[in-house]
């Protein structure tokens, strides 16, 4: 599995101070999320992920564009599927971008896309980074109605949304039903060719059951490398996932 990393709570500790300024108003401006990205990337990185949300509460827009020049793995840009963000991301171009649900009221993303319910937007984003040679991952919940519409409207691939499984960690026998679904819509994806991602609430522990699910090809990791990184240094927290993800593996 690769590893990609998520540095949006980077900016958002930068602009819980710095918010209303940008860095031509003050060069200095701390944490910076591309200085960041680089040092994950020697760490071991396989990818740089990122977030703009059309409020941009913590990554902003010349955040992507200097990812776009500075980086030297891949970008991950996960958007909104409207019209504002599939127009930035043909701007931009990133190497990916993943389409994700979106509401202004939640701290973090919390559920998965519902692409058969938005089926002509989420085509119509699809379409258009097919066309310019960006690949489109569609972050939804394992559940077969949707992966099955994200193969018929031609995303080369999916993420797979763990936050119910993470949620769930504690409680064991809920935990084995949400980890069942995971394994089962892993083996659907590759059986309907796609490529299968994962992301969202994996962390330094539950990773022994993610390796459980079959066909991962990346994980995307943010909050839980952020938060070993205020205490061990990004080297180390980027670096010790890094070598969790290649410990084990199941059979595919």
């Amino acid at each position: 599995m690769l590893l990609g990393v998520n540095i949006d709570h980077c900016a958002t500790l930068r602009q819980a101070r710095y918010r209303h300024l940008a860095p031509n108003d003050f060069p200095d401006i701390e944490p910076d999320p591309i200085e960041l990205a680089q040092l994950c990337e020697k760490a071991g990185a396989d990818g740089i992920t990122a977030h703009l949300r059309e409020d941009a509460r913590h990554m902003q827009a010349y955040d992507i564009y200097s990812l776009r020049e500075s980086i030297s793995t891949r970008l991950n840009l996960e958007i909104a599927c409207t019209p504002r963000m599939t127009q930035f991301a043909l701007e931009v171009k990133p190497d990916s971008v993943c389409l994700v649900p979106e509401s202004r009221e939640e701290i973090t993303t919390e559920g998965g896309l519902d692409a058969s319910g938005n089926l002509s937007r989420v085509m119509e984003t699809t379409s258009a980074m097919n066309v310019a040679g960006i690949q489109t991952s569609l972050f939804i919940d394992p559940d077969p109605h949707q992966i099955e519409t994200a193969a018929k409207i031609g995303a080369p691939c999916i993420e797979l949304h763990t936050g119910a499984f993470a949620n769930a960690y504690h409680k064991p026998d809920i935990m084995r039903v949400e980890l069942k679904k995971l394994q089962e819509g892993a083996r659907l994806g590759k059986e309907l060719g796609l490529i299968v991602n994962a992301g969202h609430g994996i962390n330094y522990v539950n990773i022994n059951q993610i390796h459980t699910i079959p066909h991962l090809h990346e994980l995307n990791i943010g909050h839980s490398i952020m938060s070993r990184a205020i205490f061990s240094g990004i080297e180390e927290a980027v670096k010790t996932m890094s070598n969790l993800l290649k410990q084990t593996k199941v059979s595919q």
